[in-house]
C-alpha cells in the first residue's frame, strides 16, 4: 500500500510515540542489512524472541533484506552493524573492508537449500540437474521438452544483487549465462508470487518459502528438498552473519543469540536446517 507523502510527518511522530509506549524510546540502533532469505522472516523474528528476553534493555532493529551483496557495502561504507548472506563474502568484498580498517568476523546462521518450484498445476514431480541447468539457461524453453505438457517456460530469478541469484549460477548452471527473457525478483515471496500465477513459471527459493500453497517444490535427481536430505540436495548451502570484529555488544550478542540453541531452534520452526 502506498502512503501518501503529506503523511510521512505524523507517520513518523507516531512510530515514536510507538516506541516510547513500548519503552524503545532512546534504545540503541541495530542496523541489519543484505539477505532477503534471511531477512524476509528469520531475522525479524530473531529480533522480537531477543528483545522480549531483554526487556529491560530493548533493541531497536532496523531490517533492510536487499540482497546479500548489500551486506558487505553497508558493512564497509558503516550503514549497518550486522550484514545478513545466503554465500560467504568474496575475497574482493573483504579486501574492500579491510581497505576501511574494518575485519569481518563471519557466523554460519543456518543451512538452507535452493528450491526449484513449479506452479502447482504443473503434472511434473521431479526434474534431474542436468534438465534444471538447461532450463535456466534457455537451452529448454517448453514444458514438452522435459516430459511435461506443451507450454512456454516463463523463468523467475533473483535480481542480481541477491546471494542466491549468483549461487544458483554456480551450482544449478555451471556458472553460465541465464536465459534471456529470465524475469529477475526482488525476493523469494516475488518468486513465489509470480511462479503462482503463471502455470508455466518456474523459480528458486530458500526452503523457508517453498510450501506456499500455489507452488510445488520439485524433486531433483530423486532427492526431496527437505530438511533430513540437506547433506544429499544438490542444492545445498550455508548462510551466514557478518559483524565487524570490534562490533558493539548489542550486534556481537545478537549474533550469538542467533546462532545458539534457541535461534536454531526458531529458524527451524521456519523451515531453514539448524546448525549442527
Amino acid at each position: 500500500m502506498s502512503i501518501p507523502m503529506k503523511s510521512s510527518r505524523s507517520i513518523g511522530i507516531a512510530i515514536l510515540a510507538l516506541f516510547a509506549a513500548t519503552g524503545m524510546a532512546g534504545a540503541q540502533i541495530v542496523s541489519i542489512k543484505g539477505s532477503d532469505t534471511l531477512g524476509a522472516q528469520l531475522v525479524p523474528q530473531l529480533a522480537e524472541a531477543f528483545n522480549a528476553k531483554h526487556k529491560d534493555k530493548p533493541v531497536k532493529f532496523e531490517i533492510a533484506a536487499e540482497g546479500s551483496a548489500v551486506a558487505f557495502t553497508a558493512l564497509t561504507n558503516g550503514t549497518a552493524q550486522i550484514g545478513m548472506s545466503s554465500r560467504q563474502a568474496t575475497p574482493a568484498e573483504l579486501a574492500a573492508a579491510h581497505a576501511k580498517g574494518i575485519k569481518l568476523n563471519e557466523v554460519v546462521a543456518c543451512h538452507d537449500m535452493i528450491v526449484v518450484i513449479v506452479n502447482k498445476s504443473n503434472p511434473l514431480k521431479k526434474l534431474t540437474q542436468k534438465q534444471v541447468e538447461k532450463i535456466f539457461t534457455g537451452q529448454v524453453k517448453d514444458w514438452s521438452e522435459v516430459g511435461g505438457m506443451p507450454g512456454a517456460i516463463s523463468i523467475y530469478t533473483r535480481n542480481t544483487a541477491s546471494g542466491t541469484y549468483k549461487d544458483w549460477q554456480k551450482m544449478a548452471m555451471a556458472g553460465r549465462d541465464y536465459a534471456k527473457g529470465a524475469q529477475k525478483m526482488a525476493g523469494g515471496e516475488q518468486v513465489v508470487e509470480e511462479v503462482t500465477s503463471n502455470k508455466n513459471g518456474i523459480g528458486y527459493v530458500g526452503l523457508a518459502f517453498s510450501d506456499k500453497p500455489g507452488i510445488k517444490p520439485m524433486t531433483i535427481d530423486d532427492t526431496a528438498p527437505v530438511a533430513a536430505n540437506a547433506e544429499k540436495y544438490p542444492y545445498s548451502r550455508m548462510c551466514y552473519f557478518y559483524l565487524p570484529e570490534n562490533a558493539d555488544a548489542n550486534a556481537k550478542e545478537f549474533v550469538a543469540f542467533a546462532a545458539s540453541e534457541e535461534g536454531n531452534a526458531l529458524a527451524k520452526s521456519l523451515g531453514f536446517v539448524p546448525v549442527k
